[in-house]
């Protein structure tokens, strides 16, 4: 286990126990979460070793990588993906100005995204390290990506982007400050770089505590809330454009932590806590269970 003690945004040596969290998906082994005295930023600590990370990717319900359709949970993901992700894609022709260019998906998953990029004529790529997922891709849409930063860093295709994505990805990433640098490095001058990660501010974190479902431990290594994210982004050359919610992650992540919470998916009490996480957020604009923040390279 690797024991980290000194926070990634601000680089304080003060930090403290926070919570700990049990990994319902594979291991269910429990996991803490520490955080940041100076600037309340939380990160998992001790964690797995990188080498060891990919283990607590291997389940069937882990859905980004297995596309599966197994349950009711994962059957109102693939149902609410259909309509989003079309949504992310007119987001990305709104913040470059281009109904067609050149993008990068980091973490691409099973390729869905990159497929509504390939068919509304992109140039697209992908970066995905998990090996079942890059399978699932090319069986189902016949694209092919990038297992790893490293590979793609070798070849003349890693430039000249005008935008790079990550959909809930960079929580996941152990070396983060120097693979936002080595992505910010393939974009053009003023592209732009979309990103989706969880709020452990928001309403429904605050609810769930220890069983709120997109602490996700260990695989989340890194939990941002809005101004940690800003401030990690601006030290490493972009500048904030905008914020936007996730707001059907709310009611995924509260029909998830229900279920851990208390043995049911809880489909009326989910539904109601998700509502409430929104309704909530909506005063103040960024306390979403899940946020999309728009970075322009600067």
């Amino acid at each position: 286990m690797k024991e980290i003690g000194t926070c990634l945004i601000c680089g304080s040596t003060k930090v403290e126990p926070f919570l700990v969290c049990k990994d319902y998906t594979v291991s269910q082994k429990e996991f803490q979460i520490q955080r940041c005295s100076e600037c309340n930023f939380k990160f998992t600590s001790p964690r797995p070793e990188d080498v060891d990370l990919g283990k607590y990717y291997m389940a069937e319900d882990y859905v980004s990588h297995s596309d599966t359709k197994k349950g009711l949970v994962n059957k109102l993901y693939h149902g609410v993906r259909s309509y989003t992700l079309l949504k992310k894609l007119q987001l990305v022709i709104q913040h470059t100005k281009l109904k067609s260019g050149k993008i990068l998906d980091y973490g691409c998953g099973t390729g869905a995204f990159l497929n509504t990029c390939k068919t509304n004529k992109w140039d697209a790529l992908g970066i995905e390290p998990d090996e079942t997922a890059r399978k699932v891709m090319a069986e189902k849409f016949g694209i092919s990506s990038f297992s790893s930063l490293t590979e793609a860093q070798k070849s003349n295709l890693f430039s000249g982007f005008d935008a790079i994505t990550a959909w809930h990805v960079l929580e996941h990433v152990p070396d983060l400050k120097e693979t936002i640098n080595s992505l910010r490095g393939a974009l053009k001058d003023k592209g732009v770089f979309i990103v989706a990660v969880p709020n452990p501010e928001s309403h429904d974190a605050k609810y769930y505590k220890e069983f709120w479902a997109a602490y996700d431990l260990p695989r989340h290594l890194w939990h941002f809330e809005p101004k940690n994210m800003t401030k990690l982004f601006s030290d490493n050359g972009f500048k904030l454009e905008k914020t936007l919610p996730m707001v059907f992650d709310s009611f995924y992540v509260s029909m998830l932590s229900e279920r851990y919470k208390t043995g049911n998916t809880g489909l009326v009490k989910a539904f109601i806590r998700g509502l409430m996480s929104n309704v909530k957020a909506n005063k103040t604009g960024k306390e979403f269970s899940s946020q999309i923040y728009v970075f322009r390279k600067v």
